[in-house]
């Protein structure tokens, strides 16, 4: 094994987009991480909403060694692989959505629905004015061009402007946001059924028909955009399942493929009709190896007793955050978010706090400045949730600890 290089030689070759961390981790056991000196910390993060069923799970084990011993780690499309079309058929089969695209990231996912969307909203030959896309106030959807234009953050946007023109954003709790909006210019409205980024805020069942009704009226494009709390993460396989609504296009990532790059968009018959060889690509999507292991972690999740699981842990979580509320009711505005994919509102920045519980081992990540998130792995134990919380209501009390002797 490769001697491992120092935190800081390593640090001096990477482009300096993220913040890193003093820790250098070297192997990863269900709910932990452990760094180089042998520290363990229990990873709420998964590796933002990625390892959903924990680090080293034997059935993505089981369904690597399986696929490297074939051999067959990549053919690019222009060939036909099993892994890929079984691993459609069984999308296709869960969704209720006939037809999938497969790529390599949450972001190309976006990129390709916005794409796809503009090709149906043009499938008559006519109606070049149809490219806009609705957005809402809070999303996060990508930092690629198309992505990043229907995200909303202005300061993720402005050093990238011009981005793909046609973006409008509308505030979802406002219930006559889409009345304003003029149909004939839209080809799509795009929406996460739980913001996570944008705070952890599910958007209410009622509020996903609306723009169900509204986009069939207008014959424009419903995306959903599944890529964090899409695959169990809720507690359902889909996030939006319990409204009942069947969108035109959904995108999905994160957890995948369990780790491996990947990402899908899933899109109806009628949809799919209007996209022809030639108008999308890619050479890695969908390649043998991480398909077989996105068939692996699909069959772990998609299990109703799985699901049942996560829906219970979650109750459990929540039960348990409730109990810090009661306990810190000036430091815990708020609670939201369904199965694990949940949110904590602070009244106080939380940077002091995710660094306090990182320094008591527990990984934590933010979503905006003042809202912690909390993203175990869906594999998570009764007693892991209640040890995370005790370090989290610990780093609460550190950080109170601290404002006192300031003030």
């Amino acid at each position: 094994m490769a001697t491992l290089t120092t935190t800081h030689q390593a640090r001096a070759h990477l482009l300096g987009v993220y913040a890193p961390t003093p820790h250098l981790f070297v192997r990863g056991e269900g709910t932990w991480l452990i760094d180089d000196t042998g520290r363990r910390f229990l990873d709420f993060t998964s590796g933002i909403a990625v390892t959903a069923l924990g680090h080293g799970h034997p059935a993505v084990r089981r369904a690597l060694d399986e696929a490297a011993e074939s051999g067959l780690i990549h053919t690019s499309n222009l060939f036909r692989t099993d892994p890929a079309e079984a691993l459609a058929r069984e999308l296709a089969e869960h969704s209720g959505l006939d037809r999938v695209f497969f790529c390599n990231s949450g972001g190309e996912a976006v990129e390709a629905s916005l794409k796809f969307a503009r090709r149906w909203a043009r499938r008559d030959g006519d109606a070049p004015e149809r490219f806009g896309v609705v957005a809402l106030k809070g999303a996060f959807h990508g930092r690629l061009f198309g992505s990043l234009a229907v995200t909303d953050r202005p300061r993720y946007r402005e050093p990238f402007e011009p981005l793909m023109p046609g973006a409008v954003f509308i505030d979802a709790a406002d219930p006559d946001a889409l009345e304003k909006v003029d149909p004939s210019t839209i080809a799509a409205l795009i929406a996460e059924p739980i913001q996570g980024e944008g705070g952890v805020r599910p958007l209410p069942d009622e509020v996903l028909r609306r723009f169900r009704q509204w986009t069939t009226r207008h014959g424009v494009a419903l995306i959903l955009d599944e890529i964090q709390c899409g695959l169990g993460r809720t507690g359902t396989l889909l996030a939006h399942e319990p409204s009942g609504v069947r969108p035109d296009i959904l995108t999905l990532a994160k957890p995948l493929a369990g780790g491996l790059p990947m990402g899908a968009v899933l899109m109806t018959e009628e949809v799919a009709a209007s996209v022809h060889p030639g108008d999308h690509g890619t050479t890695f999507g969908g390649g043998p190896l991480v398909a077989a292991v996105a068939r692996a972690v699909l069959s772990e999740i998609a299990t109703p007793a799985f699901l049942a699981e996560v829906r219970r842990k979650g109750d459990l979580l929540t039960e348990h955050l409730e109990g810090i509320r009661l306990r810190h009711p000036d430091r815990i505005l708020e609670i939201r978010g369904r199965g694990l994919m949940r949110g904590v509102r602070l009244s106080t920045p939380i940077a002091p706090v995710v660094e306090a519980a990182q320094e008591a081992g527990l990984l934590l990540v933010g979503a905006g400045p003042d809202v912690i998130r909390l993203l175990p792995p869906l594999t998570v134990s009764d007693d892991e949730i209640g040890e995370a919380m005790d370090r989290l209501e610990g780093a609460l009390q550190a950080t109170e600890t601290s404002r006192a002797v300031a003030s």
